[in-house]
């Protein structure tokens, strides 16, 4: 009797066991119909890509999908150069700019798990300068001088990783905030010159908040600052704590704020439109930032990497926080950054959680995507998504500003649903 007792114990053990050692997947290329996914259906999207640059509305692409840890689509397309015309490949790099804000968002969650900080805590128990935070009132437009209100309450890193500060976006933000920034010198995370992300948060601290924290969303430098509080939680430089702790342990090899010089030819050269909107070349110094030996580790926007490096950072939060055997975060952190954070305030038709928006039911009626899927892209036309219900991480990344057929981007989100089998 004893012994039939037992059994049913250590069949529960066993099974317990198991399933704490089941091992999450590695992104492998495999065929198509390995994940459920129509290899005929994905030649649209081949279709799709071309008559883009067929058409002159872009010089190049590169498009990854996977599902359930398959990469079932890896291709590149056009030119990564208009002028050389030389052929765009599948490993060339791209300008991720605000990309960089999600790897810089789990960077804090990691250091969140070590007990480094609480959510609801002020910024300013870390950074003294964003005490006391004042909140713009009356603008002179002629010599940007200003007056202000005292803010109602403090900024909370929770209000940073959620763009709830009222901190705005220096160059592409609000009249009124670009001019006190410029006025400021606090640059929009493109940095050549040999500055420090310190210097420049402690002058952002002093600014104005364009409206009280907490009571809209605006995007702005909030990761920025979380990128300087990520180096005074772990006593390392953002690149530092990157390279160790995130692209080391997940394999990203291509991923870097400045490029080493052997990898310099990889990156992608950026285009514009003319007045047709028909891709032409363009001569953007401010573009070169990634070619300079630079100190300016931006976590808003800094980042240049790949398509396939970028896949293994959304992979990893698909395996709740696992990677190629390598555990970056627990699965209830992963739950909690991926879940709503900003109450009643909204992102067009989605919500934002701690780095990423967040499909909801509203959302999901657009695409296709299911709801609760984390999504954002870049300054620079790059795109990307992960679908924890049908497991599928997409990304699209060109090189143009802007992008006026940007209706390529919503098609290929679009398109990937459609070649999904089961």
């Amino acid at each position: 009797m004893r012994k039939h007792l037992f059994l049913p114990f250590i069949a529960i053990l066993l099974a317990f066991t198991l399933s704490c050692q089941h091992e999450p997947p590695v992104l492998r290329e495999s065929s198509p119909a390995s994940a459920c996914v129509s290899a005929e259906r994905l030649t649209r999207i081949d279709n799709l890509i071309r008559q883009g640059v067929d058409s002159g509305w872009i010089a190049g692409a590169d498009a990854l999908i996977a599902r359930n840890g398959r990469i079932v689509y890896y291709k590149a397309f056009g030119v990564k150069d208009l002028e050389s015309r030389s052929p765009m490949l599948k490993n060339d790099i791209f300008r991720i700019a605000s990309q960089t804000k999600a790897i810089t968002s789990i960077a804090a969650m990691m250091l969140f798990e070590e007990g480094k900080f609480l959510l609801d805590d002020p910024v300013s128990k870390y950074i003294p300068e964003f005490a006391n935070p004042k909140v713009l009132d009356q603008f002179n437009e002629k010599d940007t001088t200003y007056t202000t209100v005292p803010a109602k309450r403090e900024i909370t890193v929770r209000d940073l990783l959620t763009h709830t500060s009222g901190i705005d976006y220096a160059e592409i933000g609000s009249p009124r905030m670009k001019a006190i920034y410029a006025k400021a010198g606090i640059p929009a995370g493109f940095v050549s010159d040999r500055i420090l992300l310190a210097d420049k948060m402690k002058i952002l601290g002093r600014q104005p908040l364009v409206h009280q924290p907490g009571e809209k969303w605006t995007y702005g430098l909030n990761v920025d600052v979380v990128g300087y509080l990520v180096e005074i939680w772990s006593g390392k430089s953002l690149d530092e704590f990157f390279r160790s702790r995130i692209f080391e342990p997940l394999g990203m090899n291509d991923t870097y704020f400045y490029l080493p010089k052997d990898k310099q030819a990889r990156l992608v050269k950026v285009s514009t439109e003319d007045q047709n909107h028909k891709v032409i070349p363009i001569q953007l110094p401010s573009a070169n930032y990634p070619l300079v030996e630079g100190t300016y580790f931006s976590g808003g926007a800094g980042l240049s990497s790949t398509t396939e490096d970028y896949a293994k950072f959304l992979q990893m939060l698909l395996n709740h926080g696992v990677y190629n055997g390598r555990r970056l975060l627990a699965r209830r952190t992963i739950d909690l950054i991926t879940s709503n954070q900003i109450g009643g305030l909204e992102v067009g038709p989605n919500k934002f959680g701690l780095g990423f928006e967040l499909t909801t039911e509203a959302g999901q009626t657009v695409l296709g995507m299911s709801e609760g899927s984390f999504s954002w892209g870049g300054y620079y036309a790059t795109t990307y998504w992960a679908d924890p219900e049908e497991q599928v991480v997409g990304l699209l990344f060109f090189q143009q500003i802007p992008l006026t057929h940007s209706g390529i981007q919503s098609k290929f989100k679009a398109m990937v649903y459609q070649a999904l089998e089961d």
